[in-house]
């Protein structure tokens, strides 16, 4: 075998020290608040990456109470648990959060589609 196959056969992960439980340089614990489409005008409003000494239940009881919504805590095998809330909750949240004192600023992370919207001119038949 040639130099060149032996560094083919050995693996190199790339992400190796992103990975690592130890790296000190960008290991920020980031709250993911995603909005997902549902069916229709329907969306839904997800919430990962809280630390686990908080109380799920309790955070789910005050913002169900905050935004007149309803809301589940899932445990998913991969995520760990996530707050789910009914409807586009992203910027609510992300206050509601930040406020509470729960999480800093810059470590939540607003994630979901973006609404475009139209301008329209005042002299066209669609204006208002």
């Amino acid at each position: 075998m040639s130099e060149f196959d032996n560094a083919i056969s050995t693996t190199f992960d790339p992400f190796a020290e992103a990975n690592a439980d130890d790296s000190g340089a960008g290991a920020k614990d980031y709250v993911h608040v995603r909005v997902q489409q549902r069916n229709g005008r329907k969306s839904l409003t997800t919430v990962q990456g809280l630390k686990k000494e908080f109380s799920y239940n309790k955070i789910l009881k005050d913002l169900k109470k905050e935004f007149c919504c309803n809301g589940t805590v899932v445990q998913d095998p991969e995520l760990g648990q996530v707050i789910q809330l009914q409807g586009d909750q992203r910027k609510n949240v992300s206050t509601f959060l930040v406020q509470a004192g729960i999480v800093k600023k810059e470590n939540i992370k607003i994630h979901g589609y973006y609404s475009v919207f139209c301008i329209l001119r005042v002299d066209s038949p669609f204006g208002l």
